[in-house]
């Protein structure tokens, strides 16, 4: 089991990974993601981290639901698809529930979508795992593969260079850190079909450079765990939160 993730440094608050200056950020995001309760749905698919993603959302401002039901996924302001483990296993989940359907379907209407950690890998066309290729959702263009690094899985804090018009880095400082657990991601060299269509990519280093998080119209996803990733992950939600 991964452990869990501690914050670090002289100046980070108790709440794991944030700042001075990253928890007035947050304070800013919750006051604008504070005028309403948008209703989310948290994808239960039989992957992921879905109770603290609940927590996490409901901490800033979401009525949030776990559920796998069909007409509430597609109803919501806000889909979440979280996912830990294997792609090819999230992507049997998924499809077990009709998810990939409904996250094209909430794409065609409009509708916001939000992956985090594998559920931001599931969005692209395929993903590679011990040589095995499988399918993914299609939702972007690019391959997941394993990240070259010498030590693996890439597991703690990290840094992210958010992408210029971000909006769920929005207000973030620079230099704030998320955390990370996983060895495959969408490497840079993968990243140019979605980088000319127009998508912000956010990057990190881990032995390369990889994409971090990206937006796009009305889907958006973070190779992170935002909601293990303390007040910092909270702002980026309130965030999220607040273009629904």
């Amino acid at each position: 089991m991964p452990r869990e993730p501690k914050g670090r440094g002289a100046d980070w608050t108790e709440e794991r990974g944030t700042s001075d200056e990253g928890r007035r950020g947050l304070e800013a995001a919750r006051r604008r993601a504070g005028r309403t309760r948008p209703r989310v749905v948290v994808l239960d698919y039989g992957s992921g981290n879905l109770r603290s993603a609940e927590r996490a959302l409901a901490r800033v401002g979401a009525d949030v639901e776990v559920t796998a039901d069909a007409d509430a996924a597609l109803a919501c302001d806000g889909l979440v698809v979280p996912g830990v483990g294997a792609f090819a296993a999230c992507m049997a989940g998924l499809r077990a529930v009709g998810g990939e359907k409904l996250i094209a379907q909430r794409l065609e209407r409009s509708r916001p979508v939000l992956g985090i950690c594998v559920g931001m890998q599931v969005l692209f066309a395929a993903g590679v795992e011990h040589g095995t290729w499988t399918e993914g959702c299609g939702a972007w263009p690019g391959t997941v593969e394993r990240l070259d690094a010498a030590v693996l899985p890439h597991m703690g804090w990290n840094t992210v260079a958010a992408g210029p018009g971000s909006a769920l880095f929005n207000g973030i400082p620079a230099g704030t850190r998320f955390y990370f657990v996983h060895s495959y991601a969408l490497r840079a060299a993968a990243a140019a079909g979605l980088a000319a269509q127009g998508a912000r990519i956010s990057w990190t280093e881990h032995g390369e450079r990889f994409a971090a998080a990206a937006e796009q119209g009305m889907l958006s996803a973070a190779q992170f765990h935002p909601e293990k990733s303390g007040d910092a992950g909270a702002a980026l939600l309130a965030n999220w939160l607040h273009t629904l």
